[in-house]
């Protein structure tokens, strides 16, 4: 299972950004998706995640501003990034719980991550 993440780049303050995430390869099944981020000296953290079912779940930080999407066919989540501001900046990855043939449990995996930055 891999998962390819793309859009990342430098845009201005209050521009606007698309990440987009693909999963592929042995996959039975994918519960949440989601995307995370990791600024220069912080931790990794949630910006968003969503549930096979739709459910999102949103940081304080980037409600209002950012809005996940997910096609279940493709297994494919989006992130569109809206309002961006500088502590935006950071290495966005995505997530995705997934259970691949022949694993009888769901697991964690990750995509390489794509650079984010917004200049003031």
């Amino acid at each position: 299972v891999q998962l390819q993440a793309s859009g990342g780049g430098l845009v201005q303050a209050g521009g606007s950004l698309r990440l987009s995430c693909a999963a592929s390869g042995s996959i039975f099944s994918i519960n949440a998706m989601g995307w995370y981020r990791q600024a220069p000296g912080k931790q990794r953290e949630l910006v968003a995640a969503i549930t096979s079912g739709g459910n999102r779940n949103y940081a304080d930080s980037v409600k209002g501003r950012f809005t996940i999407s997910r096609d279940n066919a493709k297994n494919t989540v989006d992130l569109q990034m809206n309002r961006l501001k500088p502590e935006d900046t950071a290495v966005y990855y995505c997530n995705g719980l997934i259970t691949s043939y022949g694993l009888g449990y769901s697991k964690d995996y990750w995509g390489q991550g794509t650079q984010v930055t917004v200049s003031s």
